[in-house]
């Protein structure tokens, strides 16, 4: 499992959010934001390989960013958030960092899980 998970869940629905585009960016100081890594939530609304094998998360500003449009979109449903963005810091590297979103067509929080 990487440093970094997430996972969605439709409270709308009361599923999980399967095949939601995410991506993950890690700032660089030099030249901003970079991509990490990217994919679709699974059926369980979840992905645990953001963070390629190869990539050492280091301490630092990171965000996600969820193309929620585009699920709502496929389900033939408006919203209102086309896309949610949430950043973070990461302080400690030996700590897991999960970072939840429930998601409506109208709303959105998200908090750091476990």
């Amino acid at each position: 499992m990487s440093a970094i998970t997430t996972h969605i869940l439709d409270i709308s629905t009361g599923k999980p959010a399967a095949d939601v585009m995410i991506l993950l960016e890690g700032k660089d100081s030099n030249v901003g934001w970079q991509k990490i890594g990217d994919g679709l939530t699974n059926a369980d609304g979840r992905h645990s390989g953001l963070v390629p094998a190869n990539v050492q998360i280091t301490p630092g500003h990171y965000r996600l960013i969820f193309e929620t449009g585009v699920y709502f979109a496929g389900r033939g449903i408006e919203c209102f958030y086309p896309q949610v963005t949430v950043a973070f810091t990461v302080r400690d590297i030996s700590q897991h960092y999960h970072v939840p979103l429930l998601l409506s067509p109208f709303g959105y929080s998200t908090y750091r899980g476990s």
